[in-house]
């Protein structure tokens, strides 16, 4: 992970991308918890969405209404970098530069968006890309300029398949690669995952995925309703104080900056009145 560089330079970027192989799995959830995580830490971050055309990240996020410039308009010059990019009302070091409700899917490049790229390396410490699921142009503009990648899957099997695909182009179709660098540090992030459910065979365990996929398990986010909650009313998850789902994201965040934290939420233990009261950490595992 890169070093801030102390005196009169700006900090040098990390670049962050959240992808997945299939839409649906709260990739976008996970963006924002991530990017606000982060933030919270007092990283100044700023998270770009990809998702030419959808536009859901601002929605999560809670600013949609606070968007006059997007990421279009800067890439064809229509307004500045500093005009399209929304500052959060909660947390003073986190940005985001929403997506355009434009039709065109082909109106980044990777010139344009590299362009973008390295004037925000400017001014921030972590850059992190919500990409579009799958192949699709905006999904590899998103994943080009990559230093890590966030692999968002949820615990059935096409979801992890293809979670396996994206891997394989991050390894391949990357700027590292492409210069034959240090590769693309890869990271798995397991959604709505639910303990009951894996011992009722209806999905995969985490020790099943981790050997499809092989790669460091970030964190395990379980099946809860306060991550819709929280989305629906336009605040990022890792906000909400007593959820389990937030601790969880919480906790990723705390492992991505080098913190040794054991896994909560990923065990079938019926807890006593005073374990649930006082929620101690028994159910705590490490992969």
């Amino acid at each position: 992970m890169y070093k801030l560089i102390i005196g009169e330079h700006k900090p040098l970027a990390t670049i962050i991308v959240i992808t997945s192989g299939k839409g649906g799995v709260g990739k976008t959830t996970t963006s924002a918890a991530f990017a606000a995580g982060l933030a919270i830490r007092g990283h100044k971050t700023v998270v770009i969405d990809f998702d030419i055309g959808l536009r859901n990240l601002d929605l999560i996020m809670g600013c949609e209404r606070r968007v006059v410039y997007d990421f279009i308009n800067v890439v064809n010059k229509e307004a500045k970098l500093s005009q399209a990019l929304i500052r959060d009302k909660r947390l003073d070091n986190l940005y985001i530069l929403p997506a355009s409700q434009t039709r065109d899917k082909d109106a980044l490049d990777k010139d344009n968006v590299e362009a973008i790229i390295n004037e925000l390396k400017k001014e921030f410490e972590y850059i992190v890309c919500d990409s579009p699921a799958g192949i699709e142009k905006g999904a590899l503009m998103a994943l080009y300029h990559a230093d890590h990648a966030i692999v968002v899957t949820n615990p059935e099997v096409s979801s992890v398949r293809d979670s396996d695909r994206i891997l394989g182009i991050l390894s391949s179709k990357s700027k590292r690669a492409e210069l034959n660098l240090e590769p693309v540090k890869g990271h798995l992030l397991l959604t709505r995952y639910s303990p009951e459910r894996v011992e009722r065979g209806e999905m995969l365990g985490i020790k099943d995925i981790n050997e499809i996929l092989a790669i460091p398990l970030l964190g395990v986010i379980p099946e809860s309703t306060d991550v819709l909650k929280a989305s629906n009313s336009g605040v990022p998850v890792t906000l909400a104080d007593t959820s389990d789902a937030g601790t969880a994201y919480k906790d990723a965040v705390s492992r991505f900056l080098g913190e040794t934290i054991p896994f909560k939420f990923v065990s079938n233990q019926k807890k006593g009145i005073l374990q649930r009261l006082f929620r101690t950490t028994t159910d705590d595992k490490t992969f």
